[in-house]
């Protein structure tokens, strides 16, 4: 128990007695200060004493899909400097293959006696799969906010870049280069931000007079090995231009042409999604259409925000323009 005291004390910059009267219940100290003391107490990993565990801490669970795509590094940093800018403590909670499940961190979460929870990507996203822990999180009436497009039945309020204008951007600008063979290659059949993008992609190749078969479309994990792969059968297909949901799919394609013996862009042209960190630096930069990831955080934390103030934010969603950003990696096609 000193022991406790002292951590705490020293966290929070007050004196072992004043934790000591908060975790007493005891009168003399202001709000704040009371407020800090309970949110060290979550940080720390100590346990709420039984008469204060009603009270919902001051951290919110930031849950991400993956850290190895650099979107979501960029939104967690985006979204965890707003809500430590209103005095909320992010807990970050990735998912890992084979390890701790949405779900297991939902439980998780509920046991900390969270304010809300922000979750940007995950199985929300995924038609097929489980979705109980979003349920869960509604009966306990906690304030909750989606990052991208989500399946029917989540009443969240969600915030979402629009999905077919950036196949849109990405088609015309392939299409006004003159490629006529338009490769897309989108993430799992069930996940709904990629059907978005295909019900758009059928729309733009109508209207830009290109070549639509089924074969130009391919699926694949949302990874760089998994746009390798998808981009070799596209490449059997004989495209010249490949739309990609994601910045590592678009890798995977530029990895695809090369072992091919193909050259990006002169030979095969490539758009990403998203505008990640360091596609600047790849060789050529990819020209890919960006996600506004500083508005879209800061919407995010607005909304969960006025949950936790006790507002009933509307359960729709907030669609967010992308940006085509044009660099090295497209190109007109080669001369027939």
């Amino acid at each position: 128990m000193t022991r406790r005291l002292a951590q705490v004390a020293k966290k929070v910059g007050v004196s072992e007695a004043t934790v000591s009267r908060v975790l007493n219940g005891k009168p003399g100290v202001s709000d704040a200060t009371r407020q800090s003391v309970l949110t060290a107490l979550d940080v720390l990993g100590y346990e709420r004493p039984t008469q204060l565990r009603g009270e919902r801490a001051r951290l919110v669970g930031l849950v991400l899909p993956e850290l190895q795509n650099p979107i979501f590094p960029a939104f967690a940093e985006v979204i965890g400097g707003g809500l430590a800018q209103q005095g909320l403590t992010p807990v970050l909670c990735t998912q890992t293959r084979g390890g701790v499940s949405e779900a297991d961190y939902v439980d998780l979460l509920l046991q900390q006696q969270v304010s809300g929870v922000i979750f940007a990507g995950g199985l929300f996203a995924q038609a097929d799969a489980p979705h109980e822990h979003y349920h869960q999180l509604a009966e306990r009436k906690i304030p909750v906010v989606l990052v991208n497009a989500a399946i029917e039945g989540l009443d969240f309020p969600c915030v979402a870049c629009d999905d077919a204008v950036a196949v849109e951007q990405a088609w015309r600008h392939l299409a006004s280069l003159g490629h006529e063979r338009i490769g897309l290659v989108l993430g799992p059949p069930d996940h709904m931000p990629s059907r978005r993008k295909l019900a758009a992609a059928r729309v733009a190749a109508e209207v830009a007079g290109t070549v639509w078969e089924d074969a130009l479309v391919q699926r694949s994990i949302f990874s760089l090995e998994g746009g390798q792969a998808a981009t070799a059968r596209l490449l059997d297909a004989g495209v010249t231009g490949i739309v990609c949901a994601s910045d590592p799919l678009a890798l995977g394609a530029i990895r695809a042409a090369r072992r091919r013996g193909l050259s990006v862009p002169s030979q095969v042209s490539v758009v990403g999604f998203d505008d990640s960190a360091f596609m600047t630096c790849t060789e050529p930069p990819l020209t890919t259409v960006r996600q506004p990831i500083e508005a879209m955080g800061r919407a995010a934390v607005d909304l969960l925000c006025t949950q936790i103030q006790g507002t009933a934010a509307h359960p729709g969603e907030l669609l967010f323009e992308p940006e085509l950003v044009v660099r090295g990696s497209t190109a007109p096609p080669p001369a027939a």
